[in-house]
């Protein structure tokens, strides 16, 4: 009798015959199809791949920056379907059917997105590292609120990490789309 489990073994531990049999991708590459700004997108990649290398690597929308890889200064997020996420925090396999928009896919032909035309009017970029992320965290809150308060802004930016603070920038610039209820493209 071998010793070895195999794929059948792994998803019916048991031996029974209840589990369904479960498929298992991997190791090497693997076909992953993405939705991503309104355009499907088919590609091979490693199981292990994030979302935001899919992005940057393959698909070439270099706007998703990897700065922590770990989640916690967002300067990866993206929406996943409605939802704010660091992209580098899902796998890329994991995506399945949802939609996937970057800050690449905020503005609209030449017209950029209320969000991004106000942080350069408010002078929110520095370096400019985090700010696609601070950006799609923003235009998040304003497609859920168009009239945020301070607080619903700093709650919003909160996990957002700016080594050049810009924070007073984009508050300004995000208090002054709320006063004027721009949660859409002007």
């Amino acid at each position: 009798m071998e010793d070895r489990l195999s794929s059948a073994d792994l998803a019916d531990p048991v031996g029974n015959g209840d589990t369904p049999v479960t498929k298992i991708f991997g190791p090497g590459l693997v076909p992953i199809s993405l939705w991503v700004n309104g355009e499907r997108h088919r590609l091979s990649a490693e199981t292990r791949t994030t979302l935001a290398e899919a992005l940057r690597g393959p698909l070439g929308l270099t706007g998703t920056k990897i700065a922590c890889n770990h989640g916690a200064c967002s300067a990866c997020s993206v929406w996943l379907d409605d939802r704010v996420v660091a992209a580098c925090s899902i796998l890329a396999i994991e995506v399945g059917d949802r939609k996937v928009t970057t800050i690449e896919g905020l503005a609209t032909s030449e017209q950029l997105h209320p969000v991004q035309a106000a942080f350069i009017a408010y002078d929110a970029v520095q370096c400019g590292f985090c700010t696609p992320g601070m950006v799609m965290s923003c235009a998040a809150l304003l497609a859920r609120n168009p009239h945020p308060s301070e607080e619903d802004i700093q709650a919003a930016l909160s996990g957002h990490l700016c080594r050049c603070g810009t924070y007073p920038h984009i508050l300004r610039a995000m208090l002054a789309l709320s006063a004027r209820g721009q949660s859409h493209h002007e």
